[in-house]
């Protein structure tokens, strides 16, 4: 068998061990139905079963009110970058409110302009996305149609520690690289999506959790695919869904439930890795430097810079030779990226960062 290596990809990322083996084991057919996942069809008991099970695993970990739908979708964070204004913007006669902490905000900000009106209320741009703005900072309209926010940014790694006050403005958020990585009071939004491949399952499915009445709203002049209203009275098998990814994520919140404990325990251990990496980072000071400011450090993504761009290729190097992957930084930021989802073991980031201090040790002038 193939030795596994610490995975640091910003996604497709790192699965729990378990839910893999227990996918694995189960590959062939699954216990008491003799078909493989990948074979049963999407309107079968079993997938009902499954389906089922994965929703109830989230609301059990996140505490989702009864007046929020659980929708298993498609096409990612950037189709719900598109749904959420042609859904709530269109033709809404309101503006809807951008929050810019980074590349996939702004990226959701873009789509946005396809469908109506827009304003950035705050942007990270003069410091080049290293910190989250504090609530005073907000130009928020009070009527408008929505305010979206990227909890976590991916490629800079700054996160938002707390939800912003939105008023009665519904709060969108797009939570696809920090989602169960802590306990979130879901109550405060209108609408949660996160694409499932950082730390909820494979590439594939995309889980939205929206609120009853913004259901109600979706407008009946959208095709189906893209109508919350439909998809959600379709029970997420409007179409056929990628069942296998929806298998994972049962998989994935099985463990985070039963192996973890949930996540107050996941949070615990989140925070213990990610202190453990910035105190490498701080006690080489000079030569690793952490993009994002204090404050606004992610959980999930820890960028950083080598004193010099011509010492990248060895780290990266040398990491890979220690069984340390996928550790290159975004191009729009340089340097390096370490992204530490929960599936990530503390032995992986305790092994990095010996390796850090190690070649800090090397190469330091």
């Amino acid at each position: 068998m193939e030795k596994r290596v610490y995975n640091f990809s910003p996604g497709p990322a790192m699965l729990p061990l378990p839910a893999l083996e227990e996918a694995q084991r189960d590959l062939l057919a699954l216990p008491g139905v003799g078909i493989s996942i990948l074979e049963i069809s999407h309107r079968s008991k079993t997938f009902d079963d499954i389906i089922g099970q994965a929703e109830a695993n989230l609301r059990r970990l996140l505490a989702i009110p009864d007046n929020y739908r659980v929708l298993f979708m498609q096409g990612g964070a950037q189709l719900q970058f598109a749904m959420v204004p042609m859904n709530y913007l269109r033709g809404s006669g309101k503006k809807a409110d951008y929050v810019l902490t980074g590349s996939w905000g702004k990226k959701a900000l873009q789509q946005a302009k396809t469908q109506g009106e827009v304003r950035v209320v705050w942007d990270g741009q003069a410091t080049n996305y290293d910190r989250i703005p504090e609530q005073g900072q907000l130009d928020l309209d009070p009527d408008a149609a929505y305010v979206h926010i990227t909890s976590n940014e991916t490629i800079q790694g700054v996160q938002f520690p707390t939800e912003p006050d939105t008023g009665d403005v519904p709060l969108v958020c797009d939570s696809s690289s920090d989602f169960l990585c802590r306990p979130v009071p879901v109550e405060r939004y209108g609408i949660l999506y996160a694409c499932a491949q950082k730390n909820a399952g494979p590439a594939g499915v995309t889980i939205v959790i929206i609120r009853d009445d913004l259901v109600a709203r979706a407008p009946a002049d959208l095709p189906s695919m893209l109508n919350y209203r439909v998809f959600a009275e379709g029970k997420s098998v409007l179409n056929t869904p990628p069942v296998f990814a929806v298998y994972i994520v049962k998989l994935v919140t099985d463990w985070l439930l039963r192996e973890i404990g949930g996540l107050d325990k996941m949070l615990e251990i989140n925070r213990q890795k990610v202190s453990r990496l910035y105190e490498t980072i701080d006690r080489c000071e000079g030569f690793y430097e952490a993009h994002a400011a204090p404050g606004s450090r992610s959980l999930m993504n820890v960028a950083f810079r080598l004193a010099s761009p011509d010492l990248d290729k060895p780290f990266l190097e040398q990491a890979e030779q220690r069984g340390l992957a996928a550790l290159k930084g975004h191009r729009s930021v340089g340097g390096c990226r370490a992204s530490i989802y929960n599936a990530m073991p503390v032995e992986g980031v305790e092994t990095l960062c010996d390796f850090m201090l190690k070649f800090c040790e090397k190469h330091k002038a």
